[in-house]
């Protein structure tokens, strides 16, 4: 796929700032004692970089340039080991906590998602976890993304105009069309993404074809117990 806009990259701290997602993996590293932690989507590396403490190893990989470039300039870049790709670049193994966070699960479609519980199987320590969160299908998130109207805002690059189109493909697949027109220079970016809405028994399911057992699946980031109803679904799981 075409990599992001750098401007893009430059705002998505701002629009995806740290916040009880983060408080919750970091939560799960300490609980676990981890030593290493393997970030696989790590984008900007927001998350990744607060990871970091003595005697912990730390690799963050994603398949952006752009976002790479981007956490390689941030405060504690130098802590972690930065690969560029996807589940099949994954460096070392023995990782005893490997994380997906920011719903990066939704956007690796079938069968690559398949593909890649496997190779993080491969790569996992003996009573490793492994967590994720990703969206619940039934809650139609993609609902509420399309605006009757353009949003403008003020950012560091100017007045920046934005609407969002969504086309529902079937199989839980949505495609979200996002157009971002910077109205200083009339740069129009548009950016494409496909994102895969799994139920909970389908994620269960891919999990334990790739060896792992799902031990929790919370329905927020307090860990109250998924029901089925909650929008929101964070998996723990240990490899078998």
């Amino acid at each position: 796929m075409a990599d992001y806009d750098a401007r893009i990259v430059d705002l998505y701290d701002g629009d995806n700032p740290d916040g009880p997602d983060h408080d919750y993996y970091r939560a799960l590293a300490a609980e676990r004692g981890a030593r290493r932690i393997l970030d696989l989507g790590c984008g900007t590396g927001i998350l990744t970089v607060t990871f970091s403490a003595p005697g912990r190893t730390v690799v963050g990989v994603d398949p952006s340039h752009a976002m790479l470039e981007y956490a390689r300039r941030r405060p504690g870049a130098d802590t972690v080991r930065w690969v560029h790709g996807d589940g099949r670049s994954i460096p070392g193994s023995s990782y005893d906590l490997m994380v997906m966070t920011g719903n990066v699960a939704q956007h690796i479609p079938d069968p690559d998602w398949e593909q890649t519980l496997q190779a993080l199987r491969q790569v996992a320590s003996p009573g490793a976890v492994l967590s994720f969160e990703s969206r619940n299908p039934s809650a139609r998130a993609w609902e509420s993304w399309v605006q009757d109207e353009p949003t403008t805002r003020e950012t560091a690059h100017g007045t920046l105009t934005e609407w969002t189109e969504v086309d529902e493909l079937g199989g839980g697949r949505v495609v979200l069309h996002s157009f971002n027109r910077f109205e200083a220079t009339g740069d129009l970016v548009e950016e494409e993404v496909l994102l895969t809405f799994r139920a909970d028994e389908v994620l269960t399911q891919q999990l334990a074809a790739a060896g792992f057992d799902v031990r929790a699946i919370w329905g927020d980031w307090q860990r109250t117990p998924f029901d089925g109803t909650q929008r929101l679904m964070v998996f723990e799981a240990q490899p078998v």
